[in-house]
Formats: C-alpha cells, sequence, structure tokens
C-alpha cells in the first residue's frame, strides 16, 4: 500500500470534493445529527478538518459522540432520559442546515457494542432521536442540504472484521478495503467518481426508459414480487442536489440504483444474504414475508428482538421503503462482510424496511405527506436497509402490458 497519510490526504479530499461537495465560506457540520462522530475518529476528523478550512471553509463545527458512553447510558440511565433528546441539540442541526451548512457522517460502527442492552430500550432512544429529529431528516431525504455520510477505520472495527490479524494490521487492512470502495488509489480519484457516477446514471436511465411495472426476485428463500408507482422514478446518487443547486453524493461508496415500491405492492417471502449490524446488535439470516405491502412474519436466526422492534416502531416499518439494485462483483464486494451497511449494502443488492425517499417520485421533493401517500409513498421513522443480493437473484422486470424482462442474472445485470 501507498504511503498511508498521502491516502489518507487523498481520502479526506474525495469526501469533502465529491462527498458534501463543499463550497468556498460554507460550514462544514462533523457528525450524526444529535449522536455526534465516535471519538476513536478524532485523527481523522483532524485530517478533514484541516482540508475543509484549506480548501475555504467558512468554519467546521464537530459534534463528538463515544459509543461506549452511550452503551453505559442504555444500560444504567432511567428510562425517562433515554426520550429525552435535548431540543437545544435540534435547534442547533436546524440553525445550521438553515445557513447551508455541509454535513458530515463518519461512521465507525462498534458491531457488538449493545449486544447485551435490552433492544427495547434502544428502540425506545432511536425512536425518541428520530422523533425529534424528524423535520431535519424529512429535508435530508428530500436533499435540501448537501450530506454525505463515509467510514473510518478504527481498532473496534476492524477487529471484529479481521478477527484473527493483529490489531495494527486489522486497521490497515480495512482502510485497504475503504480506500478500494473509494476510488482513492486511481490516478485521478475525482475523475474516477465523475466516470462512476456517469456509468449509475447510465444504469438508472435503463430502468427509467423500461418503466417497469413490477420486479420479480427469486432467490434461494426469496421469492418476491415487488409493484413499482406510477410516477416512481430510479435515481443514483449523481442527482443528489441541494436547495442551493449544489451537487453531492450523499453515501461514500455508492454502487446502487434505487427507487421506491408501492407501499401496498409487496409480496411474497424475502431473505437476507449478509449479516445486519443493526445499533451494536448482529442480525443474521432475517426472513420477512410480506402481503399487500405489510410485513406480516419475519425471523431471524440472531438479533430476533433487535429487528422486532425496528419493525414495530410504528405502522410504516411495516412497509418497505426502498427497492436498489446493485451487481455483485463491485468495488465493495470484498466476498466478506464489513458489518457496516454503509458499505455492505454497496456489494448487493438490498431493500429498505420504513420511508420511503420522496426523490424517488416525480415531484416528490414538493409533495406533502398525504400526495406521498397517494403517489405510493410509504413513510415511517425509521429506514433500515439489509441485504439480500447473491450470485444467485435472478430480477425480471415486468412491463404494464405483462411482458417480462430479464434485469439481473446471476447477481449481476443481464444486459452487461
Amino acid at each position: 500500500m501507498a504511503d498511508l497519510d498521502a491516502l489518507l490526504d487523498t481520502y479526506a479530499a474525495v469526501i469533502l470534493k465529491v462527498g458534501v461537495n463543499l463550497q468556498p465560506g460554507q460550514t462544514l457540520s462533523i457528525g450524526a445529527p444529535g449522536a455526534g462522530v465516535p471519538i476513536e475518529t478524532a485523527d481523522f476528523v483532524r485530517r478533514v478538518a484541516a482540508q475543509a478550512y484549506a480548501s475555504g471553509a467558512g468554519d467546521v463545527l464537530v459534534e463528538w459522540g463515544d459509543p461506549q458512553l452511550q452503551r453505559v447510558r442504555l444500560l444504567s440511565a432511567p428510562e425517562s432520559a433515554l426520550e429525552d433528546i435535548p431540543e437545544w441539540k435540534v435547534q442547533g442541526t436546524q440553525a445550521l442546515a438553515d445557513r447551508n451548512a455541509a454535513f458530515l457522517i463518519l461512521f465507525a460502527p462498534s458491531p457488538d457494542l449493545m449486544a447485551d442492552v435490552p433492544p427495547e430500550r434502544v428502540a425506545r432512544m432511536q425512536t425518541a432521536a428520530a422523533r425529534a429529529f424528524h423535520g431535519f431528516t424529512d429535508a435530508m431525504t428530500k436533499m435540501r442540504y448537501a450530506w454525505s455520510i463515509a467510514a473510518v477505520s478504527t481498532p473496534t472495527w476492524a477487529r471484529k472484521v479481521f478477527a484473527d490479524l493483529p490489531v495494527e494490521e486489522a486497521v490497515a487492512r480495512l482502510w485497504q478495503c475503504i480506500f478500494r470502495g473509494m476510488r482513492v488509489e486511481a490516478p485521478d480519484p475525482v475523475q474516477a467518481w465523475r466516470d462512476h457516477l456517469a456509468q449509475l446514471d447510465a444504469r438508472a436511465d435503463f430502468m427509467n426508459r423500461s418503466h417497469f411495472a413490477r420486479l420479480h426476485y427469486v432467490a434461494p428463500g426469496t421469492a418476491l414480487t415487488i409493484d413499482l408507482p406510477e410516477r416512481h422514478v430510479w435515481m443514483s446518487a449523481a442527482h443528489a442536489v441541494n436547495a442551493a443547486g449544489t451537487s453531492f453524493v450523499p453515501n461514500t461508496p455508492t454502487e446502487e440504483i434505487f427507487t421506491l415500491p408501492q407501499r401496498d405492492g409487496v409480496n411474497g417471502v424475502l431473505r437476507s444474504t449478509m449479516p445486519l449490524n443493526l445499533n451494536g446488535v448482529m442480525v443474521r439470516n432475517l426472513r420477512l414475508t410480506l402481503e399487500r405491502g405489510r410485513i406480516v412474519d419475519f425471523g431471524a436466526d440472531e438479533g430476533y428482538e433487535a429487528i422486532k422492534h425496528i419493525i414495530e416502531t410504528d405502522d410504516g416499518s411495516h412497509y418497505l421503503g426502498e427497492v436498489a439494485l446493485v451487481p455483485v462483483g463491485s468495488p465493495v464486494d470484498f466476498g466478506f462482510p464489513l458489518f457496516n451497511t454503509l458499505f455492505d449494502e454497496n456489494a448487493s443488492c438490498h431493500v429498505a424496511i420504513g420511508k420511503a425517499l420522496p426523490v424517488c417520485l416525480e415531484g416528490g421533493e414538493q409533495m406533502s405527506p398525504e400526495e406521498l401517500a397517494a403517489a405510493g409513498a410509504n413513510d415511517s421513522l425509521t429506514h433500515i436497509d439489509f441485504m439480500v443480493g447473491s450470485p444467485q437473484l435472478h430480477i425480471d422486470g415486468e412491463t404494464a402490458s405483462g411482458e417480462r424482462v430479464p434485469v439481473f442474472r446471476n447477481g449481476t445485470w443481464a444486459n452487461s
């Protein structure tokens, strides 16, 4: 591997130039709203901040978080405290959004951190936070401000992925995976990203021209039909543009094109193909049965209670809100999971339980909640992606006239 410092600087530059696309004079906010950025990432955060200032940032504001302290709070705090989201945090986040700040969420998961925490306490805290920040996240899904999520290699995360390696070697190997997925070692990483986004756009254009009314999924443990709303739009990350007219890439890496399903139009059985790290609890071999869009039965070999509390968040969490197509063999497909949905969902076709993205409907950004519902979009406080792709997955598109067209064969594009 080339000089690590140089690669880290390049990675930071890609995040700033491609991810949030930071503009001169713009404020950069680092940290998930209400949760902050893990203190384990401090060295990289400082590197990003230095580059942001060098590129003309108006200011860089960091909200720190400590997952270990969060675990202590979940285990020991009174239940009332778990639902107490300080209003000043919400108001502060909204004030930054009103100033056209760019929001960077640096993610470094601790996959087993909450394994011994009662899942109902985790769900109570997550639901309270979702309600408190609902206005902010709703604007986020409508792409009204620039935001991006990226990952940082840390000892806690690396030990989970590469359990048989010494910790320093594990951290280095995990950085290699991140650099590969982010195209950091390309001769010109920013141009490599532009070329990649253009390819994703071409895939989205194909699906939009085809305007399928329904998708058919077949794989071991999966036999599912997904109806698509009449006004659905397939998107890639290249389409994200904030209210100021600045393009950005919400998730880095990204290998997907995505749209929304018809809320009441999903039927059949669906099985996950990769582990899901759900708020510090591992969920394995998730199985859903859906009738007229609603999850009517589910199971999991591990993490059942955690997924149960997600599905029971509200009425909308009993339905799906996203369907995404990702071919096997992408630069993020390492042959093993990273236990981080940001990466794992870009190695696999996936769907999401919960909220649909309004941008996946024609004119959805301007629709009221009632108009979105009438157009077929699901709404929920939650949005949880899980992976369903594999080399055994076949997907057909069905037109309004009933013609079936191969879309995926053996886990990749049929027309590639």
